[in-house]
C-alpha cells in the first residue's frame, strides 16, 4: 500500500473515532435534555458535536452522511436560537437520527451500503418539522423563548451578501486552503470573486507556505446567514471576515466568528487536507476499505501523554541498567559482584513496573460500556411503558480493554432483565407504597485485583417459591432437596428457566441469565445475585482487571507443574485424619469450619499417573479454591510459590482444553498450564473412579461440583 494510502486510512481512523465520540455526545444530550426547561448550554453541545460531524463528513467525501447530518442541525439550530420549541417527539427523531448516522458511519468504515429507504423516512420527519411556521410544533414540550409576535421575519430568497475574507498569512500552514471555502460558498448560490494581490511581495520574498490574498466576494443565495459562516468554521482564528447584506450600513459580522457555530470541530478533516495537498490532490473521497470486519477489531487506544511520558522515563531507566551490565559482562571482575547483583535488582523492579505500566495503558474506564445503558433504559423503558431511573456511579473504574469489550452484553443482558422482570409497573408500585418510578443503578468498584460491577433495581424481587416449582418441574432439582432462598435464587442461570409470566421480545424465554453466566465464566470471572422480596434484586459481577496477566500459586502435581489463579484461593492447608473422611464410599469431603468441601484430586481429573502413591488423602496438601459460591479443595504434590505470569492462549495453536484457561512460560522456560478453576469443577463430575491400591476404603473422585 502506498504511503498516501496508509495516512488516509490513518486520518479515517481518526474521523470514525472521532464522529462515534460525537454521537454519543448528541445521544448523552439528549437522554438528559429537560424539554420543559431546555439548558441553552446543553443544547450548544450538541449542536456543536453535530455540527462537526456534518463537517468533517463533507470534508471526507461522505456527502450522504454530511447532507443528513444538514437536516438535523438545521432543525437543532432552530432552536438553538430560540425560535422552536422542543418536545418529546422531537427529541425521539434526534435520538433516531443519531442511529442512523451511526449506521451510515460504519457503512462508510466497512465499505458497505445504508438502508436508503430509513434515510428518506427520518428525512422527511425533519422537514415536516421545519416546513411548520415556528410555534406550531411543539404542542407539549417547552415553547419558544419567542412568542409569535416577536419572532424574526424570515430571510428572504436570494439575497446578495458581501464578504471580505482576508486569510492570515500562516493559514495554509495550518492545513486550510482558502479555495475550499470558496468553492463551499459557490455551492450556496451565484458567487462573484475578487482576490486583492496587494500583498503579495517580490519574488525574493515570498514563502511558498504563506497565504498572501485577501478575497472580496459578492454572493447571492437561498441560504441563511449561518449556512455562509459555516464556511468559515474551520478557519475563524485564521482570519479576518466581514459579512454584511448588500444595502445595509453596517456589517453583521466582525472577526472572530461566533463560537457556537464552530466550537469543537473535528481536526482530522484539517489534518486530511494538508495531507491529501502534500500528495499533490485535492479530492479527498474515500474508497472503501476492504476487511471491514478486522478493519473493525483493530481499534486504538486515546493514551494520555502522562502515560507516555511515564513510559518513556521507565525506557530511560532500563537503558541505563543495560549499560552498566553490559559494562560487567565485558569487563567481569570479582570485585563487581554487588554491583552486579544490585543491577540485576534494579533490572527487576524496573522490569515490574514496566509491565504495570505498559497495563495501565490498555486500561479504560468502565464509562467505555455504561454509556450506553441510558439510551437502552430510555427506550425500553418506553417499550415496557413504565417510567424508570437510571442511576449510574463509579463510571471512572478502570479494566482492561480486552475485558471491556466482552462484558458489554452480558451487562445488557442484566439491564433489560432488571427493567422487564425486576421492575413494577407504576400501578403496582404506588398500591405497594413505592414510588411511581422505578430505579435502576449501576455501579463499579475496584476490590483487591478485581473489578466488581453491581446492577440492582428497587422492584419485586425474585419469588424463590415460583422458582423453585419451575425448577422441579423441569428436573433441575429434587423435590425432597432443602435449599436456601440463596441458593434458590442462583437458580436464574440455569439454560431454559424463567420466572416470567408471558413470553415476551424483551425477555421470558429462559435464554440471556445462563448465557451471561457462560460470559462472565468465560472471562474468569463470576457472578451472583442477591434479592429480597418486594425490595429488589441485585446481580454482581466479579472480573480480572486484565486478562494478559494474572497473579498465580504455583504447584506440583507428579511430575507437572501448574498454575493456580490467586484470586481463587482461599487457602491452603495440610489434610488431617479427623477432618476428611469419605462420603457413601466414593466421594472425598473436608470439614472446612462446619462446611463440606468437596476433595478434588488432580491426579484423576487430568489421568496423570500417581506413581504409586498410597491413596490416604491424610498428609497431603490441598489448595482450596472458590468458584461463585463454591469451594473445593485441589490436592497438590507441592507448593512451589507465587509469582505473576503472561497468559498465552491454547486456542491459537491447538484448541480450548477443559480446565485448563491457557499456558505460561516460567523463569526457567518450562511451560506450565494455568488451571482454569469452574472448569476443573466440572470437569470433575465427568471423571470416572479408577482402582486404587489403598488398606483403608477406597475414596473416589468427587461428584459433579457446582
Amino acid at each position: 500500500m502506498a504511503k498516501g494510502s496508509d495516512i488516509q486510512n490513518q486520518l479515517l481512523d481518526v474521523f470514525f473515532e472521532e464522529c462515534e465520540e460525537g454521537l454519543e455526545t448528541v445521544e448523552t444530550g439528549f437522554l438528559e435534555l429537560d424539554v420543559d426547561e431546555p439548558d441553552s448550554e446543553q443544547i450548544n453541545l450538541i449542536f456543536r458535536a453535530l455540527h462537526s460531524i456534518k463537517g468533517s463528513s463533507g470534508s471526507f467525501g461522505f456527502t450522504a452522511i454530511s447532507e443528513f447530518a444538514h437536516h438535523a442541525e438545521t432543525l437543532l439550530d432552530e432552536i438553538r436560537s430560540g425560535t422552536r420549541g422542543i418536545d418529546a417527539d422531537i427529541v425521539n427523531l434526534f435520538l433516531k437520527s443519531g442511529d442512523h448516522i451511526r449506521a451510515m458511519v460504519e457503512a462508510a468504515r466497512e465499505g458497505s451500503t445504508v438502508d436508503a429507504a430509513e434515510t428518506q423516512t427520518l428525512t422527511d420527519a425533519f422537514k415536516r418539522i421545519l416546513e411548520r411556521a415556528a410555534g406550531e410544533g411543539a404542542e407539549s414540550g417547552s415553547r419558544s423563548s419567542v412568542t409569535n409576535e416577536e419572532e424574526a421575519p424570515a430571510e428572504s430568497l436570494d439575497r446578495t451578501w458581501r464578504i471580505r475574507f482576508e486569510p492570515n498569512a500562516s493559514m495554509l500552514q495550518t492545513g486550510n486552503d482558502p479555495i475550499r471555502i470558496l468553492r463551499g460558498l459557490e455551492d450556496l448560490g451565484s458567487l462573484t470573486v475578487v482576490a486583492a494581490a496587494e500583498a503579495i511581495p517580490v519574488l525574493r520574498e515570498i514563502e511558498p507556505e504563506n497565504a498572501y490574498l485577501s478575497f472580496e466576494l459578492e454572493l447571492t443565495t437561498d441560504g441563511s446567514e449561518a449556512e455562509i459562516r459555516e464556511n468559515f468554521a474551520w478557519v475563524e482564528d485564521e482570519c479576518r471576515l466581514t459579512i454584511e447584506p448588500v444595502g445595509s450600513a453596517e456589517a453583521l459580522v466582525e472577526a472572530p466568528l461566533d463560537a457556537d457555530a464552530s466550537d469543537g470541530e473535528d481536526q482530522a478533516a484539517e489534518a486530511a487536507d494538508a495531507s491529501a495537498r502534500a500528495e499533490g490532490g485535492e479530492a479527498r473521497r474515500s474508497k472503501p476499505r476492504s476487511g471491514g470486519e478486522n478493519a473493525r477489531a483493530n481499534t486504538s487506544i486515546r493514551v494520555s501523554t502522562d502515560k507516555v511520558d511515564a513510559l518513556i522515563n521507565m525506557v530511560g531507566e532500563l537503558v541505563i541498567i543495560q549499560s552498566m551490565l553490559s559494562d560487567i559482562g565485558e569487563n567481569p571482575d570479582p570485585s563487581k559482584m554487588g554491583k552486579l547483583r544490585e543491577g540485576l535488582a534494579q533490572l527487576q523492579n524496573n522490569t515490574r513496573e514496566l509491565q504495570e505500566r505498559v497495563m495501565r495503558i490498555r486500561m479504560l474506564p468502565i464509562s467505555f460500556a455504561f454509556n450506553r445503558f441510558p439510551r437502552l433504559v430510555h427506550d425500553l423503558s418506553e417499550q415496557l411503558g413504565k417510567r424508570v431511573e437510571l442511576k449510574i456511579s463509579g463510571e471512572g473504574t478502570e479494566l482492561d480493554k480486552n475485558v471491556l469489550e466482552q462484558i458489554g452484553d452480558p451487562l445488557v443482558h442484566l439491564v433489560r432483565n432488571s427493567l422487564d422482570h425486576g421492575l413494577e409497573p407504576s400501578d403496582v408500585r404506588v398500591a405497594a407504597g413505592k414510588s411511581e418510578v422505578g430505579t435502576v443503578r449501576l455501579n463499579a468498584y475496584h476490590r483487591g485485583g478485581n473489578i466488581l460491577i453491581e446492577v440492582s433495581d428497587d422492584g419485586r424481587g425474585i419469588d424463590a417459591e415460583k422458582l423453585r416449582a419451575k425448577a422441579i418441574a423441569r428436573g433441575l432439582i429434587d423435590p425432597e432437596e432443602v435449599m436456601s432462598d440463596e441458593r434458590i435464587q442462583q437458580l436464574v442461570f440455569e439454560p431454559g428457566l424463567s420466572t416470567a409470566e408471558k413470553v415476551s421480545d424483551v425477555s421470558g424465554r429462559g435464554v440471556g441469565m445462563d448465557v451471561v453466566r457462560r460470559n462472565v465464566k468465560a472471562l474468569g470471572g463470576n457472578i451472583q445475585v442477591y434479592s429480597k422480596p418486594g425490595e429488589g434484586t441485585t446481580f454482581t459481577v466479579r472480573l480480572p482487571l486484565t486478562l494478559a496477566i494474572l497473579d498465580g500459586q504455583l504447584v506440583r502435581v507428579g511430575s507437572e507443574v501448574f498454575v493456580i489463579p490467586l484470586v481463587s484461593i482461599i487457602e491452603s492447608l495440610q489434610i488431617r485424619a479427623e477432618t476428611s473422611n469419605t462420603v457413601a464410599g466414593k466421594a472425598d469431603v473436608y470439614r472446612l469450619r462446619n462446611e463440606a468441601v468437596p476433595i478434588l484430586r488432580l491426579h484423576d481429573i487430568f489421568g496423570m499417573d500417581c506413581g504409586g502413591v498410597d491413596a490416604s488423602l491424610v498428609g497431603k496438601l490441598m489448595v482450596v479454591v472458590e468458584s461463585g459460591q463454591t469451594k473445593a479443595g485441589l490436592v497438590v504434590d507441592e507448593l512451589l510459590g507465587q509469582q505473576q505470569v503472561v497468559i498465552k492462549s491454547l486456542e491459537t495453536n491447538f484448541k480450548s482444553v477443559a480446565g485448563f484457561a491457557g499456558a505460561t512460560i516460567l523463569g526457567d522456560g518450562t511451560v506450565a498450564l494455568i488451571l482454569d478453576v469452574p472448569g476443573v469443577m466440572d470437569q470433575a463430575g465427568k471423571s470416572r473412579p479408577r482402582p486404587r491400591k489403598s488398606k483403608t476404603a477406597e475414596p473416589q473422585p468427587a461428584p459433579a461440583v457446582g
